[in-house]
């Protein structure tokens, strides 16, 4: 959460941005970055909550160290907070050189609280050899992070989008919209749930809900304000009150994190849930982890789009491995491979269009779950807003809604 983050920053004395220092080597000789890289161990600091997801990065570990001599040791995370405290605590202890992070996977209002602090080596990212492939002007979600502009500061290495998926055994019209789930859990009562906030999906539900509730969703574009944050979240809270009873387990308790609804819906107490991952339902009937008659859609005005990036904290020991390490993310093979749903089935960041013919055919190739959309069914996507409504959005979901409030 930002809330503890810029806590303590203020209280570090760390209220004006800090110049990252000068360090070499150049990104733009890439030559010479892949020189000083040989040899380097990169300590990627990464959420560590899917098993898929470990074991990809498992996957580039070993890529990267057989091709360019860079190890890698996964700092598995349960929050990437932990990651930025340990920033802020280097700084604190003036150790400027020799960091503890060297790759964080991070976004939202991690990396804005960071870079407003300047705590992030930098900028990189569009010196990388594998830039060409990602194309700013019709993904500018590439380059804008929860609408802060990511300044060359992060890499863009995965791609998620909101979907919900319900059993077609027991549901025959899910819900379209966020109006449309309040009628059907009058209907339906107990079947349905989010995770409980601040979990990152479960703030997700929160945002989706209330870009469709919103009397002028254009507000969400620019940071919350005391007087748009009331007028604006009205419409939300009351939808939250006329739900919350007809939630599972009638609101009185929340699933703490995003699998746990995978789990609820194969044990039978939901017929309908919400995902970040498109693939999340397919690769869990590949697992016999859901029944094959699940199936995922998205609501008809458009679902909330998300990229994922890595990021080079300002004093990290391996700059140069992790350069080469978030390069090879962007790599048409590493982003085909993430992008496979027997692997992770994860959304690429790259453009079709910059591809060569045999890298496409990486794509091409990738067969679908049973339960995936394809591009043009997931249909329109809706940009995060800034991080300052999500932090809002929490605490005031905390002390309305939170279990023993």
């Amino acid at each position: 959460m930002i809330r503890p983050i810029l806590t303590a920053l203020t209280a570090l004395g760390l209220a004006a941005p800090l110049a990252a220092q000068e360090v070499t080597p150049d990104p733009a000789d890439w030559d010479a970055v892949l020189e000083a890289a040989e040899g380097q161990t990169v300590y990627w600091h990464a959420w560590a909550g899917w098993n898929s997801t470990n074991e990809y990065i498992a996957w580039v570990g070993d890529t990267v160290s057989e091709r360019y001599g860079v190890r890698i040791e996964h700092v598995k995370l349960n929050d990437t907070a932990e990651a930025v405290s340990r920033v802020i605590a280097e700084k604190s202890a003036g150790k400027d050189e020799g960091g503890a992070v060297d790759l964080i996977w991070i976004n939202g209002e991690n990396f804005a609280a960071m870079k407003e602090q300047g705590l992030f080596f930098g900028p990189w990212v569009e010196d990388l050899p594998n830039w060409q492939y990602i194309d700013p002007v019709g993904n500018p979600g590439t380059i804008v992070d929860f609408t802060v502009p990511t300044d060359g500061l992060e890499a863009p290495w995965s791609q998620s989008q909101v979907v919900f998926y319900y059993d077609t055994a027991r549901v025959d019209a899910p819900p379209r919209s966020i109006r449309a789930l309040g009628d059907w859990l009058r209907d339906n009562p107990g079947r349905f749930a989010y995770p409980q906030p601040p979990d990152f999906l479960g703030t997700t539900f929160l945002k989706q809900a209330l870009m469709e509730l919103a009397p002028d969703p254009a507000v969400l574009e620019k940071p919350v304000t005391e007087e748009a944050y009331a007028a604006t979240t009205a419409p939300l809270w009351a939808y939250l009150n006329e739900i919350t009873p007809n939630l599972w387990r009638g609101g009185a308790a929340y699933p703490q994190i995003g699998p746990r609804l995978i789990q609820l819906m194969n044990d039978g107490e939901i017929d309908l849930a919400i995902s970040f991952n498109p693939n999340e339902a397919s690769n869990a009937i590949a697992s016999f982890e859901l029944p094959d008659t699940v199936r995922t859609y998205v609501l008809d005005g458009g679902t909330i789009s998300n990229i994922s990036f890595v990021a080079i904290p300002y004093n990290a020991s391996a700059k140069a491995g992790a350069m080469v390490v978030a390069n090879f993310l962007m790599s048409p093979e590493a982003q085909a491979r993430k992008a496979d749903p027997v692997v992770w089935g994860s959304g690429t960041v790259l453009s079709m269009d910059r591809l060569d013919p045999e890298d496409r055919a990486r794509f091409d190739a990738i067969e679908r779950g049973i339960a995936t959309l394809s591009a043009e069914e997931l249909g329109t996507t809706i940009p995060q807003p800034p991080p300052s409504w999500m932090t809002r959005l929490e605490e005031d979901w905390t002390a309305r809604y939170g279990v023993g409030q």
